[in-house]
């Protein structure tokens, strides 16, 4: 058997994860056997093995992965903002991309609550890593004076929070087909609530 070369490898990777994603995600981590996995990537259950030390690994590395492709979208989303007040547009760019990465979002909230140290890895790796950035995008705009003085942390998390509710509750607030209108009238919705609150103006 010819050496496989960086790409191959790569592409052997990417395959494996695709497979996973979705097969984790419509029939479940603990349903899913490293045969279903290997026929359903096209490639030997050896080669799984070649490259992930095993189920969990790959597990992992779908969560991580799209964690992280999440939280460098959102700190170059965040670096070109040009107002504090955009945040409508800000959560509709978000949201388009949850609902694309549906797959990998169903595994994480679904596995994360039966794999303790998949839910420290994306707690300790990328959650307080995108409250921080979160944090400081808010920070400023305090200073500036374009948001009241408040704690920046809980704007971070409430902001983080709504952003997590836009992109996950596909059952109950937006469907799995929803269209862009739906998105940006929801992402419109919740940064004037997040800007202007909800009571009345007296």
């Amino acid at each position: 058997m010819p050496h496989l070369n960086h790409s191959t490898s790569a592409q052997l990777e990417a395959q494996i994860l695709q497979a996973a994603r979705q097969l984790f995600a419509h029939k479940g981590y603990d349903d899913t056997t490293t045969r279903d996995l290997a026929t359903a990537a096209g490639v030997a259950e050896g080669t799984l093995f070649r490259h992930f030390s095993n189920k969990k690994a790959i597990l992992i590395t779908i969560v991580t992965e799209g964690w992280v492709e999440i939280l460098t979208d959102l700190l170059t989303e965040l670096s070109a903002m040009s107002s504090y007040k955009a945040v409508a547009q800000l959560l509709y760019r978000r949201m388009i991309n949850l609902h694309q990465n549906a797959d990998m979002m169903r595994i994480c909230f679904l596995e994360a609550q039966f794999h303790p140290e998949l839910r420290d890895r994306i707690q300790s790796e990328i959650i307080s890593k995108m409250t921080d950035v979160t944090e400081a995008f808010f920070e400023t705009a305090i200073q500036k004076g374009v948001y009241r003085p408040m704690n920046p942390k809980i704007i971070a998390q409430l902001f983080l929070g709504m952003f997590a509710v836009a992109g996950f509750s596909y059952n109950t607030l937006l469907e799995p087909n929803a269209s862009p209108q739906a998105m940006q009238e929801m992402a419109e919705g919740l940064a004037d609530i997040f800007l202007n609150g909800v009571l009345a103006k007296e």
